[in-house]
């Protein structure tokens, strides 16, 4: 009997606080931002232009460090008003996957080839790069466009593809910067269901900057930032 897997904390923040400038010039980002997501849990980073939801993925993701403030990711304290790995890059490529707009494929490299190259990088054998690529391209249902060049795919096709890219490493936290903007609001349903699928199959947490009102109610649970200040998390039902 297989055992039921409970949720646990993904991604931990505590106090988080970005600025940029000093001084009369200073500009606050992010205020004291305290978050937490669960494995198994697609939450939704909501706010108008300049609300700092693409300042706190990057902060998620490790490209941007902040101020002050505690972050955890995947059980390991990664930040406590200072970087506690020299390596961040390493860091990226063990825990967290990421998945762009405007999908971000490398148009001199097909599909597969396109997923196996962050394998590479992370420094596995050329044929279990191969191998891996094409089992995420299967799990994602676009294996048969494997040798498809990314100007041959479509809006969605492209998607599954950076989807597969992003779960390569198998991270556990994959962060989206409007990942369905770029799509109708058939495929956008179905990126979500996808995006559904990995968080529970592979229990992860995903967390999904948009504006994009249609896939409101795929969310388990809805962050709402505003002048760098989080609003609290709203439960979708």
């Amino acid at each position: 009997m297989t055992e039921t897997l409970k949720p646990h904390p993904l991604v931990e923040l505590r106090g988080i606080t970005k600025h940029f400038g000093e001084g009369q010039t200073r500009v606050y980002a992010l205020r004291g931002i305290s978050m937490t997501v669960l494995s198994g849990e697609v939450v939704g980073l909501l706010g108008p232009s300049g609300s700092g939801k693409t300042t706190l993925l990057n902060v998620i993701g490790a490209i941007i460090a902040p101020n002050e403030g505690w972050m955890r990711l995947d059980g390991e304290v990664a930040y406590d008003n200072r970087w506690l790995r020299r390596d961040l890059r390493r860091l990226r490529l063990e825990k967290i996957g990421f998945i762009f707009q405007n999908h971000n494929l490398l148009s001199f490299l097909n599909a597969i080839d396109n997923v196996a190259l962050v394998l590479q990088l992370a420094g596995l054998p050329r044929e279990e790069c191969t191998r891996r690529a094409m089992e995420l391209l299967d799990y994602l249902e676009v294996g048969h466009r494997k040798h498809a060049m990314p100007s041959q795919l479509s809006g969605g096709e492209a998607q599954r593809v950076a989807i597969a890219r992003a779960l390569a490493n198998r991270p556990r936290i994959i962060l989206a910067d409007e990942p369905t903007a770029a799509l109708d609001s058939v495929r956008a349903g179905i990126v979500m269901d996808l995006l559904r699928k990995v968080a529970v199959e592979q229990q992860a947490a995903i967390v999904a900057v948009t504006h994009d009102e249609k896939i409101f109610d795929r969310f388990d649970r809805i962050f709402r930032l505003r002048d760098g200040v989080l609003a609290g998390a709203e439960e979708q039902a």
